[in-house]
C-alpha cells in the first residue's frame, strides 16, 4: 500500500494546484488521487475505497489512480478534513458530527434518535435542508459532499460495569468523538463525556482512561474493542452517516468524463458498502457474544427520552429551527 507523510500531504497542495492548472495534454498522464481514512483496512468503508479505485482504474485505463491511506496515516480526521479544504488531499471520509467543526449545521444529520433506519437516513441526500448545507460547504470551505454512506447503528460498550439504564451511567467516563452533539447526548444520560481520537481509543479503553465507548457493531468488531470491553449494550442511539468529502477545486478541475466516472464509482462503492455493513450488522451481535462480550438489550425508550428532551432544543439555533423535526418526518 502506498504511504505518505503528513509533511508530504501538505506539500502536495502546490503540486495538486499545478496539476489542475496544467493543459489537458499534460493531464492525460496518470493522475493520483489521495483518499485518507481513519478506519482500519478490514472495515467495509476502507474496502469501499479499494473497490472505487479498481472501477476508476479500469474505466480510465489506468489514467487515474486512487491511493488509499487508512488507519489515520495522514493524521486525525480533523487534519484530513482541513487538508481537503486546502487542496492538499483530494478526498476523505468522516462523520457529519466531525465535519460540523467546519460547517456546524451539518451535525444535525448525525443527531441522536433522528433516523428510523438506513433507508430513512438515505432520504437526507435529496432533502432540501441537506442540499442547502452542501452548497454552504462548497461556498465556505471549498469542499463538497459526494455521497452519504451508512456507518451503522451506534451502541454502547462498557468495561467492568453493566449498564442497563441511564442511571447506571452517572459519573461513567464515556468516550465520545470530539463532537459537541455527542457530548450533549452523553451528558443527557448523566455520563462524563470524554473525547478521545479514534486511533487512540483502543489504548484508552485498555488502560482504563475511559470506562466505555459507543460505535456501530462493525467498528467495534474491526477495532477489536471486544478484547478490552466486557459488555455490549444495544442502545441504537444514533444511526450514523459517513460522508465522502471531496475538494471542490479538484472536483471542478477534472474533465467532465472523468468526473462522471469517479462520481459513478463512488455511488457504486457506497451502495456496496451500505449493503455490506447492513449484512455484517445482522450477525455481529452473535459474533461479539462468541468473542466473550455479555450482550444487554435495554429498554431503548429509557435512553431516548432524556436525549430528545434536551439535545434538539440545545442545538436548534445551529441546525435551524424545525430542521431536526423536518428530517425526522421524511
Amino acid at each position: 500500500m502506498s504511504r505518505i507523510s503528513r509533511r508530504g500531504l501538505l506539500a502536495g497542495t502546490a503540486a495538486t494546484a499545478g496539476l489542475l492548472a496544467a493543459p489537458t495534454i499534460a493531464r492525460a498522464q496518470a493522475t493520483a488521487i489521495r483518499w485518507g481514512e481513519m478506519l482500519a483496512p478490514t472495515h467495509p468503508q476502507v474496502q469501499m475505497i479499494d473497490r472505487i479505485a479498481a472501477e476508476v482504474r479500469e474505466k480510465t485505463s489506468g489514467r487515474i489512480a486512487i491511493q488509499n491511506f487508512p488507519n489515520g496515516q495522514l493524521g486525525s480526521g480533523r487534519d484530513m478534513m482541513e487538508a481537503v479544504s486546502a487542496g492538499a488531499l483530494q478526498i476523505t471520509t468522516d462523520g457529519a458530527g466531525a465535519l460540523a467543526a467546519l460547517l456546524p449545521a451539518l451535525s444535525v444529520i448525525e443527531a441522536p434518535y433522528l433516523w428510523r433506519d438506513a433507508a430513512h437516513m438515505a432520504k437526507a441526500a435529496t432533502a432540501p435542508q441537506f442540499l442547502r448545507m452542501n452548497n454552504d460547504l462548497v461556498a465556505r470551505r471549498n469542499m463538497r459532499l459526494a455521497a452519504i454512506t451508512y456507518y451503522g447503528k451506534r451502541h454502547l460498550t462498557t468495561g467492568s460495569k453493566a449498564v442497563r439504564t441511564p442511571a447506571d451511567m452517572v459519573g461513567f467516563k464515556l468516550r465520545v468523538p470530539p463532537v459537541d452533539v455527542f457530548r450533549a447526548m452523553a451528558e443527557a444520560w448523566g455520563a462524563q463525556a470524554t473525547p478521545v481520537n479514534f486511533n487512540e481509543l483502543y489504548l484508552a479503553l485498555n488502560q482504563g482512561a475511559v470506562d466505555g465507548q459507543e460505535n456501530p457493531l462493525p467498528t467495534i468488531q474491526s477495532g477489536k474493542f471486544f478484547e478490552v470491553q466486557r459488555f455490549l449494550v444495544l442502545t441504537e442511539h444514533i444511526i450514523t452517516p459517513r460522508l465522502v468529502i471531496v475538494n471542490e477545486a479538484f472536483w471542478r478541475g477534472m474533465g467532465n468524463a472523468d468526473r462522471d466516472i469517479l462520481q459513478t464509482a463512488i455511488a457504486n462503492g457506497a451502495k456496496w458498502q451500505d449493503e455490506e455493513l447492513l449484512g455484517q450488522e445482522a450477525g455481529l451481535v452473535a459474533t461479539l457474544r462468541t468473542a466473550g462480550m455479555t450482550v444487554i438489550e435495554p429498554d431503548i425508550k429509557l435512553f431516548r427520552d432524556p436525549v430528545l428532551a434536551r439535545v434538539p432544543a440545545q442545538f436548534a439555533e445551529r441546525w435551524g429551527r424545525d430542521t431536526f423535526e423536518a428530517l425526522r418526518a421524511l
